[in-house]
């Protein structure tokens, strides 16, 4: 099983950006599809956005589609999130999580089909 660890999360100005690293080990990143997900203070857990096992798609929830980009360094085993224009509604717990897929390009969007996850990074925009 893959352990991962986030961080970059912070406080940070509503238009403003960060960039939040997910480093894995125990397996490569290569075998896995890639989620970030984000619970704020008293609401569910939601999906921010996934990446394919085979790095070809990537998924993002209609609220960050368009200032969040998933990406994947193979080399350094680690996963990124750029989160740019934020907003105070993005300030949340920020997590990665990892899924066995049997499908290269498959992405999972329910949190309970994630094998791996992180400790989470928090996230605080301000108006």
């Amino acid at each position: 099983q893959v352990q991962l660890v986030e961080s970059g999360g912070g406080a940070v100005q509503a238009g403003g950006s960060l960039r939040l690293s997910c480093a894995a080990s125990g397996r490569t990143l290569l075998t896995y599809c890639l989620g970030w997900f984000r619970q704020a203070p008293g609401k569910e857990r939601e999906f921010v956005g996934g990446l394919s096992r085979s790095g070809a798609r990537t998924l993002y929830s209609d609220s960050v589609k368009g200032r969040f980009t998933i990406s994947r360094d193979n080399a350094k085993n680690m996963a990124f999130l750029q989160m740019n224009s934020l907003k105070p509604d993005d300030t949340a717990i920020y997590y990665c999580a990892a899924a066995v897929t049997a499908t290269p390009t498959y992405i999972v969007i329910g949190g309970k089909e994630y094998d791996s996850w992180g400790q989470g990074t928090q996230v605080t925009v301000s108006s």
